[in-house]
């Protein structure tokens, strides 16, 4: 309960969850930010608490754990910084049990920060509020879920009508300003469209478009959108090297967004909680046609799709030779470097040769080396480095860092133990303290002085709990690294192969240098994961 001696400074959190269709700017307070603001810091005037500083995270949900201004005012509650956090509704501070109990219920307590939410009167200071606050935790999560399914039931209802659904438009097309949902040709982007397909279907295959495109300076479409104002990202943005590449290509031949259709839902989040998406099964895409104006004439896309069916290839998984799939790259230009078949006199072998040189050969002068050429090099490599692991020292050294471990576990199992049990004994000294005070064996002073010290030495003890946590998890995860040595050696001292798994256990990447003029002497580093 707050008394008359208690000087409170606030952390007022605000929080918007929607943009605001009234800003003026991108970068100015929303309508409802602002009131919530106004609302709070009038509650601590009238309160007479003084304001330590006003954290606002505009346009994010209450379930996102990423919210810059939310993080930033945790970290400083737990340094102290001020000693309550006061939000208009809970559902502001956050809308998961979870973090609820997390923070709400556990570590704001220890930290000595009080909790207090304005309109449904949540408050960590008052007994027998925790109820309430759970309640509203559980309503708040309930609100996500079912936000979350009837969303989800409203776009799927607008990709079967034929809306387009999505944060971008795909390349060659923009978003129709005056139509929600429905897309109208960009004409620059779409004369490069129609510049694939004319120069695809003219004999070029998808690497000499792409070299030509590179070629004539023309925009890829990820920087055509940040050239043209769009705050556009992806997982591959970051990477982006502005190149057009195969697969861009290929991407553009096989969309039949460019014949008027809109095929959608070919991936979905696993759960409302997070943002992890995966593909979905290809018979619950959802396939619209004619919804907009296509790009590309039918009967050029039949001759592009009749060309791409005539020269599907064996995939290198059935040939064995994807075994260092996206772990090799070329020392001259850094990017990974693709598999590809020999010439007419070879044709039936396999190598590794670095495709910027026929994408953009002022960039890279290019590298190559057979495919069972690399497989000797990298598998001789493997063994000589698994025979010295089996040397009897190493294999002692390895053994010893395991029984080390165990035993320092075994200690530390010990303290935590001891800890827990110092923990307990603490919180039985505060309740007896309290009915002492309730039976008048025991002053409000002392009590208060006791009381003190007594929260003061368990919050110590639960510091000291998660340090012996912490240092438990190292041991542990010592011990499995040496184990995880022994049995590696056990498993692989007499493999006579190499396998796509014991690359992706053992090899973090491979690098391919240029031979050196008149030399037929391949220069290969391999880096390994052990």
């Amino acid at each position: 309960m707050e008394t008359e001696n208690t000087q409170y400074s606030a952390a007022i959190y605000c929080r918007l969850s929607e943009e605001d269709r009234f800003k003026t700017n991108e970068n100015d307070d929303s309508n409802s930010i602002v009131n919530q603001k106004e609302l709070l810091t009038r509650y601590c005037l009238d309160k007479g608490w003084t304001v330590y500083d006003i954290y606002s995270d505009d346009d994010f949900t209450g379930s996102d754990r990423n919210r810059p201004e939310f993080n930033r005012m945790l970290r400083d509650a737990e340094s102290k910084k001020f000693n309550v956090i006061l939000c208009k509704t809970q559902s502001r501070f956050t809308r998961e049990i979870e973090l609820v109990e997390k923070y709400i219920n556990y570590l704001l307590p220890i930290w000595g920060v009080r909790f207090v939410s304005v309109v449904d009167n949540a408050d960590t200071s008052v007994k027998g509020n925790k109820k309430a606050r759970q309640i509203n935790g559980l309503i708040n999560e309930w609100y996500l879920e079912d936000m979350s399914e009837n969303i989800k039931a409203v776009l799927t209802n607008r990709r079967k009508s034929g809306y387009f659904i999505g944060a971008f438009a795909p390349y060659g097309y923009k978003k129709d300003p005056q139509l929600k949902g429905h897309l109208i040709i960009d004409d620059e982007a779409a004369q490069v469209v129609r510049l694939i397909y004319s120069l695809y279907i003219s004999g070029m295959g998808r690497t000499a478009v792409a070299r030509e495109l590179n070629a004539r300076h023309i925009h890829t479409p990820t920087d055509y959108k940040l050239a043209h104002g769009e705050r556009y990202k992806n997982n591959y943005t970051a990477t982006h090297d502005h190149l057009w590449r195969y697969f861009m290509i290929g991407n553009i031949l096989t969309s039949e967004t460019y014949i008027g259709n809109l095929v959608q839902n070919k991936a979905h989040s696993i759960s409302y909680k997070t943002k992890i998406v995966k593909p979905t099964e290809k018979s619950e895409w959802i396939r619209v046609e004619n919804t907009h104006e296509p790009i590309i004439d039918r009967q050029t896309w039949d001759i592009a799709q009749q060309i791409l069916a005539s020269k599907v290839k064996p995939t290198f998984e059935s040939s064995g030779a994807s075994i260092f799939s996206k772990k090799v790259f070329c020392s001259e230009c850094g990017r990974a470097v693709r598999m590809s078949k020999g010439g007419p006199a070879n044709k039936h072998r396999r190598y590794l040769r670095c495709s910027t040189k026929y994408y953009a050969p002022e960039e890279c002068v290019g590298v190559n080396i057979s495919y069972d050429k690399l497989y000797g090099l990298v598998f001789s490599e493997f063994k000589e480095l698994i025979s010295q692991m089996v040397d009897e020292d190493k294999v002692s050294s390895y053994t010893t860092i395991r029984d080390r471990s165990h035993e320092m576990l075994e200690y530390y199992q010990g303290e935590y133990t001891k800890t827990q049990a110092a923990i307990e004994e603490n919180t039985r000294y505060l309740k007896n303290l309290y009915i002492d005070k309730v039976k008048g064996l025991v002053d409000d002073e002392t009590y208060a002085e006791l009381s003190e010290a007594f929260t003061a030495e368990k919050n110590d003890r639960i510091k000291q709990l998660s340090q012996v946590e912490d240092r438990v998890e190292a041991i542990r995860a010592e011990t499995d690294r040496a184990q995880d040595k022994l049995d590696l050696i056990k498993d692989y001292v007499d493999c006579n192969e190499l396998t796509f798994e014991m690359v992706r256990i053992f090899i973090e990447k491979i690098v391919i240098h240029p031979k050196k003029p008149y030399s037929r002497e391949d220069k290969v580093e391999v880096f390994w994961n052990f």
